[in-house]
């Protein structure tokens, strides 16, 4: 399994599978004996099945809507925004809706085709878990995670844009 950065830098074993959408005509099979990310629509239609369990969560692709889940967030202990490549950024957006309009409060990963030099902006928009694209070296993660020390906007993770938090 890949591992998985946290927004503090640290690096951990990713023991959650993302579930991919399954072809026409065919179920959804999540596997046994571990966690699992399901496609957040088929969540929804199977919600009877799936709440209150721990080790389902969710994965929304980038033309999803965050809306459809209004009211539930708070049963799902993992979120996950899918990238399909690292030029779309509607992803942004879901998450920026999941912490801000939604009130999402537990974890928010991203993964795809996630980059080192996106990390730094996920982190802003409310992400604090990211997988990596395979072919990116994590040990440099941390390093772009905070490589900027201030943002000059407001965001998620400050209400205030820079000028607003100058002292006078």
């Amino acid at each position: 399994m890949p591992d998985v950065i946290s927004q503090d830098g640290s690096i951990r074993q990713d023991d959650w599978i993302v579930v991919p959408r399954p072809a026409e005509g065919e179920s959804l099979d999540t596997p046994e004996q571990s966690k699992a990310l399901i496609p957040a629509d088929l969540w929804l239609a199977g919600y009877e099945h799936f709440t209150g369990r721990d080790d389902i969560g969710v994965w929304f692709d980038s033309h999803d809507e965050p809306e459809m889940l209004a009211g539930k967030f708070q049963e799902l202990s993992v979120i996950a925004v899918n990238f399909p490549k690292f030029s779309d950024g509607r992803g942004y957006s879901i998450a920026r809706l999941l912490r801000e309009r939604f009130g999402y409060e537990n974890e928010l990963r991203a993964i795809g085709d996630v980059l080192l030099d996106q990390l730094q902006f996920m982190k802003r928009c409310g992400f604090d878990a990211y997988v990596l694209r395979p072919d990116k070296d994590i040990n440099k993660a941390a390093r772009c995670l905070n490589f900027f020390s201030q943002g000059y906007q407001a965001a998620t993770d400050t209400d205030l844009p820079l000028f607003r938090r100058r002292a006078s």
